[in-house]
């Protein structure tokens, strides 16, 4: 469905409710926003109030919108109608063109809405219609954030999950690559440098298998796997460049967004991260949708646990295990968990260019590559490559290890690059943020901790993801020792202002525990 095409029609006509659209350069980031200026004829007539929705058409098409009053003419004018970057979009019409004006009807599913409010639980049809309403831009942002809070706050069960995975497919694409393996591996996130689907990609798709890895981009994290993949190529690609490439190469890394698969669920991110909600329900919800809306029949999924990941202990993780495997049965998606070791950061570089850098270190077998997303990425795609016929259990990490040693997984590597549309990076001398320093130790000792979440919001003050030179290079791991002065990490910024706000983080806490070996946290995992 078309979201800037909503359904639905205007409460009443409106007299001199025409007025001449202005384009405002202003993201408001997947929200749409229009401005009347307060003395508008219609603003004074109609009664609308700042922060109302309204329903504005133009050359067919329809959107809704959050009402913003200014006062001064030099943003908007008393015969114009202003729209943000994402309103402008949608409607799809030139600056300038004519636009009605109505008031917008309240969507149909609030009902269903106000009771998931009052904590009760809903069924299939209730959140077939919140979603849908969702995904078509139907409800405002304070009407997202009461759905987000009231579906955290009042725990989903596992039937409700399931529902809420079923509308979240429904309400966009579903992708069939007509093949019986298809396969993705996905991880729930909250590891910094943890790049490792560009590295199972090349090498499951050299050993034959079907991998279309649509990713995310980064919201609130240093760098998504889009992000980093940008580095290297293009992934902003039209659904059948996608399918072509698919066919040639036997997979991609490319941006999800352009293909619209499960469209509501890029409208509850843009909620549910600022808000620090990742519950559950809507992680599963999230996870599985995108998986099968993208044609996936086989996921391998990675949930890592450490003290400052966002999975803490093995109970956590089980219970997280059992419910995507319950709601992945019932959607019929094959399903596998691995049960990783989170507690620091995957690779040695956290923002896109470091992280590229990093994958492609692995993937020229290059001696200064991190041995801990080599060997990660290994074992994750030994276990999808075993989905294999023929392929015994226990033989896919070899038959992985032989694919990227034999540089194998370089050419297919750089043939999916090519094929997106190659920049022209250089792994050996990447371009880098000019304002750097470093953090150093100030006591002897060895590394007891490395917080993963101090060094990813220490890697996004200093620009990243959106300043994709900027980021954390790490130079000590856990269990490292170290002496008074050792530098820790080495924080790179293409702006002074960025530099000093990293800095300042930094010196207030820099993410590193140092101590006794004893303190060092034991890994639990269940690969």
């Amino acid at each position: 469905m078309d979201p800037a095409a909503a359904t639905g029609s205007p409460t009443r006509a409106s007299p001199g409710s025409t007025l001449a659209i202005r384009r405002i350069g202003i993201d408001t980031y997947r929200e749409n926003v229009a401005y009347l200026h307060r003395d508008c004829p219609l603003y004074r007539a109609e009664g609308f109030q700042a922060l109302s929705k309204i329903s504005v058409h133009a050359n067919g098409r329809r959107i809704l919108a959050t009402l913003n009053v200014v006062d001064d003419p030099s943003i908007v004018g008393c015969e114009e109608l202003g729209l943000s970057e994402d309103a402008f979009v949608q409607l799809g019409v030139e600056d300038g063109h004519t636009a009605s004006v109505w008031h917008a009807e309240q969507p149909a599913s609030i009902a269903a809405l106000n009771r998931k409010i009052a904590g009760e639980r809903l069924g299939q049809d209730d959140y077939t219609a919140i979603i849908a309403d969702i995904a078509t831009h139907q409800y405002t942002k304070i009407e997202l954030t009461a759905f987000v809070v009231s579906t955290h706050r009042n725990e989903l069960d596992r039937e409700e999950v399931y529902f809420l995975t079923r509308a979240m497919v429904q309400s966009g694409r579903r992708l069939d690559w007509h093949a019986g393996l298809v396969v993705d591996k996905h991880c729930i996130g909250g590891i910094p440098g943890n790049r490792t689907s560009m590295l199972v990609v090349p090498i499951v798709t050299e050993h034959g298998l079907l991998c279309p890895k649509t990713s995310s981009r980064a919201i609130t994290s240093p760098a998504g796997t889009a992000d980093t993949m940008e580095v290297l190529a293009r992934v902003e690609l039209g659904l059948e460049q996608l399918r072509d490439i698919v066919r040639s190469q036997r997979g991609c890394v490319a941006w999800g967004g352009t293909a619209d698969l499960s469209p509501a669920d890029d409208v509850l991110i843009a909620v549910e991260r600022p808000l620090g909600i990742d519950s559950p329900g809507q992680m599963v919800a999230s996870i599985l949708s995108k998986k099968l809306a993208a044609g996936s029949s086989h996921l391998l999924l990675d949930i890592p646990i450490g003290p400052s990941a966002k999975v803490r202990n093995m109970a956590q993780a089980q219970r997280l295990r059992r419910l995507f495997e319950y709601v992945a049965a019932r959607i019929g998606l094959q399903l596998e968990v691995v049960i990783t070791d989170g507690r620091q950061p995957i690779g040695q570089g956290i923002g896109p260019v470091l992280e590229a850098r990093d994958v492609m270190r692995v993937l020229h077998n290059d001696p200064l590559a991190p041995a801990d997303l080599r060997e990660k990425a290994l074992r994750l795609a030994g276990r999808m490559i075993e989905w294999s016929p023929g392929v015994r259990g226990g033989q896919g990490l070899e038959i992985a290890r032989e694919i990227l040693s034999s540089g194998r997984a370089l050419t297919r590597m750089n043939a999916i690059i090519a094929a997106q549309g190659a920049t022209d990076f250089d792994y050996r001398q990447p371009a880098l943020g000019t304002h750097a320093f470093d953090v150093r130790a100030t006591t002897a000792g060895v590394v007891t901790g490395i917080n993963n979440l101090r060094l990813a919001r220490i890697a996004g003050l200093a620009g990243a993801p959106k300043v994709k030179t900027a980021g954390v290079d790490l130079v000590c791991r856990l269990g490292q020792a170290v002496a008074p002065g050792d530098v820790l990490y080495r924080v790179y910024a293409a702006y002074p202002a960025d530099a000093a706000f990293a800095h300042q983080a930094s010196d207030a806490a820099s993410g590193y525990t140092i101590g006794a070996p004893a303190d060092v946290p034991r890994v639990l995992t269940e690969f």
